[in-house]
């Protein structure tokens, strides 16, 4: 029988698959688009992980989503330092969600609100994304517009707790094979897997509007 967390990788793999490919990202990995681009994309995930990590302190004692509570992944801080370098000391007075990435935090925080099984799709989603394919973000980022290695700028894809990702990898993936819930809840739970993705584009694809490559 497949395991839990083989089958979130499964069923989602189409849906990384668009996020992977969507044009922002590809014309942000490919150099096409500034430094301002990576600044609101970067202020998007702050709204999106308020929301993640406001949801971890409220879930941490729930016994579904507690093990999932792992101070290593918080990026909240890190998201902050990035805005402070990149947007200026005032940046918060100027941060705006885009409506896709509202649409995003909502999902997470009805999750949290109604169904915290629901809420693990999103965190694996988030904080397992960030930690691999962020890596590549990261890289270019420091290579284009000249941040510090693994410093101001591009702080939210280092995972300082974290010194051997594929060991919490495997750490993480006993932690979804152990989710209590029958076949039914853990369909649910894939759903909202595939859910997630599509609003993280949903959320690449309002940014490309935002910036969309002059001709």
């Amino acid at each position: 029988m497949e395991s839990f967390s083989a089958l979130l990788r499964t069923a989602s793999r189409e849906q990384h698959e668009e996020v992977r490919g969507s044009t922002f990202i590809g014309d942000l990995l490919g150099h096409r688009l500034g430094v301002d681009a990576f600044a609101r994309y970067t202020e998007q995930l702050w709204f999106v992980y308020g929301a993640l990590e406001s949801g971890a302190r409220q879930l941490a004692a729930d016994p579904v989503v507690g093990p999932f509570v792992r101070p290593e992944l918080f990026r909240m801080t890190a998201l902050e330092r990035d805005l402070e370098y990149l947007r200026g000391p005032g940046w918060r007075t100027t941060a705006d969600a885009l409506p896709a990435t509202l649409e995003y935090a909502e999902r997470i925080t009805a999750c949290v609100r109604t169904w915290p099984a629901g809420y693990i799709a999103h965190h694996y989603t988030r904080y397992l994304g960030d930690l691999s394919g962020g890596q590549i973000i990261r890289d270019t980022a420091e290579k284009t517009w000249g941040f510090p290695k693994r410093g101001d700028g591009v702080r939210f894809y280092v995972f300082e707790g974290i010194p051997n990702p594929a060991a919490f990898k495997r750490t993480y993936a006993r932690l979804l094979d152990a989710v209590p819930g029958d076949e039914l809840e853990r369909q649910r739970i894939v759903a909202e897997c595939k859910r997630a993705y599509g609003l993280n584009n949903g959320m690449f694809e309002a940014l490309g509007k935002e910036f969309p490559l002059m001709a």
